[in-house]
């Protein structure tokens, strides 16, 4: 199924609220005038107020652990609207707000 690509100047939150900010290594591709996101770009975290107990367990990188099939940027799989990523230390994932709306991929 095609979903809209992921840009650097996507809202990214972690399941927790925090703000996820893109560590590209991607300086060739843009989508809509700002770099693509590709599956080995990082996501550095900040404000996220998650807590185990009374011990705060903040997310505090994200990676994509899922990513276009079929559509690469600089030889990496592009990250899609749908794709998955996992947040270390607790493993949770990051949200997709708000993103390009005129590219698709698959």
């Amino acid at each position: 199924m095609p979903g809209y690509l992921l840009h650097q100047g996507a809202t990214v939150l972690c399941m927790h609220g925090g703000l996820a900010q893109p560590i590209t290594t991607n300086f060739r591709v843009k989508v809509g005038g700002q770099m693509a996101i590709t599956q080995s770009d990082m996501y550095s975290i900040s404000g996220c107020p998650f807590t185990i107990g009374p011990a705060p367990s903040p997310c505090v990188t994200g990676q994509w652990v899922t990513a276009a099939t079929r559509v690469k940027a600089g030889g990496m799989p592009v990250i899609l609207q749908d794709s998955q990523a996992t947040c270390v230390p607790n493993g949770t994932g990051l949200n997709i707000v708000i993103t390009q709306m005129r590219v698709k991929g698959q």
